[in-house]
C-alpha cells in the first residue's frame, strides 16, 4: 500500500478520475476492494463519445474521454458515476497554450499544463462538492512521508519505467495530503492482470502516446486548422547564416528534428534553433545541438530554494530522457539556471525541466532556452 494510504479511514470518500483507460481502472478497483467510499469522475475535455461516428470506432481509437468504457468499469464496480464537460476550460487552460506555444517557435507539453490546469483542479473542485476527502488518480507515482517532518513529497513509482512524476511535478504541495495514486507501488504486469479480472478488453484498450485533441493526422494539421495564418513561410539556413533552403511555416519544427526538412547539404542537419521574430529555421550538426544549461522559468517547486540550491539534482528536460546530474542556481524572479555536468542533446524551450533527488520530487518548470552564455 502507498504510503499516502496508511492510516488513512477506509469508510472516507475517494473521488477517482476515470479517464477510460486501464490504469484508472484499476485505481479504481483497488480502492474499492480497500473498502473505501468511491464514486468515479470522468472529465469530459474534447469530443463527445456519444455520436454514431464515435461509437462504432475500435475502443482504443475514441477521444481520450473514453465515457463508456469509464461507465463500464463503474458498473462492474457498483458505484456512482458522474460526467463534468469541461471542454471550454480544457480549451482556454491546454489548447490555447497548445497553440501559443508553437506560436512562439517553442515545442509545449500538453499533458503536463493538463493535469495542473484541469485534471486535479478540475476534481479536486468536484471532490468538494462531493464532500469527497480525498481524489485519486492511475497514475505511476507515489507519496512518501517524511519521517522527521511529517510532510508528504511527491516521488517516483516503484515501476521507474512507467513512472509519470515529469507530468505531475506540478501539482500543488498543499494537494497532497488529500491525493491518492493507488499503482504507485505496483508494476504495469500487475496491473494488466487486476484490468483482466474486471472483465475489461484488454486486447483492445492500447495506451495512448499521442495528443489527446489532435484527431487529425499531426499536431501539424490541427495548427493550420486552428490558426490559418501560422503557414507563414521563411528561409532555412545554416548556422553561418547562409539559406540552404525555404519553409512552410517555423511550427513545422522542433528542436533536434531531422526527418522532413526538405534541404540538401551533404550531411546529415538537425534543426538547431527555431525563429519566428523572423521566420528562420536553423540547421545543422548534431554535436551542435548539445547545451550545458539552460534557463527556467513558470517555476512549481514542492521545497524550498535554499533546499534546490544547496546541493546537486538530477534534471530531466523530457519525458523519455533518463535524469542527469546537474546545479541549479537562481537567476531572477521565478527562473533559475540549470547547468548540467554534461551537455545535454536538444534541450527545448517550451519543455518542461524536473528536477529530482533520488526518487524525491523537488519541483520544475518550463525551459525558457539553452542558447549558452546566459546573463
Amino acid at each position: 500500500m502507498n504510503e499516502c494510504l496508511k492510516g488513512v479511514d477506509a469508510q472516507e470518500k475517494v473521488v477517482v478520475g476515470l479517464s477510460g483507460g486501464i490504469d484508472s481502472a484499476v485505481a479504481a478497483t483497488l480502492l474499492v476492494q480497500q473498502g473505501f467510499k468511491v464514486e468515479g469522475v470522468t472529465l469530459k475535455v474534447w469530443e463527445s463519445e456519444d455520436g454514431t461516428r464515435e461509437a462504432t470506432k475500435k475502443w482504443q481509437e475514441r477521444s481520450c474521454c473514453k465515457i463508456g468504457i469509464a461507465r463500464f468499469v463503474t458498473e462492474q464496480l457498483g458505484i456512482t458515476h458522474h460526467v463534468v464537460d469541461v471542454k471550454s476550460e480544457f480549451r482556454k487552460a491546454v489548447i490555447n497554450d497548445f497553440i501559443d506555444g508553437y506560436v512562439a517557435g517553442q515545442t509545449p507539453n500538453p499533458c503536463v499544463r493538463c493535469n495542473e490546469r484541469i485534471k486535479f483542479t478540475q476534481l479536486y473542485e468536484v471532490a468538494q462538492s462531493l464532500q469527497a476527502d480525498y481524489v485519486a488518480t492511475g497514475h505511476y507515482v507515489q507519496l512518501v512521508r517524511d519521517l522527521i517532518t511529517d510532510e508528504l513529497h511527491l516521488a517516483r513509482a516503484t515501476d521507474h519505467s512507467k513512472d509519470q512524476t515529469y507530468f505531475l511535478h506540478r501539482l500543488r504541495k498543499d494537494w497532497l495530503p488529500h491525493l491518492m495514486f493507488p499503482l504507485g507501488g505496483l508494476k504495469k504486469a500487475d496491473v494488466w492482470t487486476i484490468a483482466e479480472s474486471l472483465g475489461l478488453p484488454v486486447d483492445e484498450i492500447s495506451e495512448s502516446q499521442e495528443i489527446c485533441f489532435v484527431t487529425q493526422s499531426s499536431y501539424r494539421e490541427f495548427l493550420e486548422s486552428e490558426v490559418s495564418e501560422i503557414r507563414r513561410p521563411g528561409n532555412i539556413v545554416d548556422p553561418s547564416g547562409c539559406v540552404v533552403g525555404q519553409h512552410q511555416g517555423v511550427f513545422n519544427y522542433t528542436r533536434g528534428q531531422r526527418r522532413g526538412l526538405g534541404v540538401a547539404t551533404g550531411e546529415r542537419v538537425f534543426v538547431l534553433e527555431v525563429e519566428p521574430q523572423t521566420d528562420t529555421v536553423v540547421v545543422g550538426p548534431e554535436e551542435q545541438l548539445f547545451r550545458s544549461d539552460c534557463l527556467v522559468g513558470d517555476l512549481n517547486l514542492h521545497c524550498s530554494t535554499k533546499v534546490l540550491f544547496e546541493k546537486p539534482v538530477m534534471g530531466k528536460i523530457r519525458y523519455g530522457m533518463t535524469a542527469a546530474p546537474a546545479v541549479v542556481k537562481p537567476h531572477s524572479v521565478n527562473i533559475v539556471h540549470v547547468i548540467f555536468e554534461t551537455a545535454q542533446r536538444a534541450i527545448t524551450p517550451g519543455q518542461s525541466a524536473v528536477f529530482y533527488r533520488g526518487d524525491q520530487v523537488l519541483g520544475g518548470g518550463i525551459i525558457i532556452n539553452s542558447k549558452g552564455g546566459l546573463s
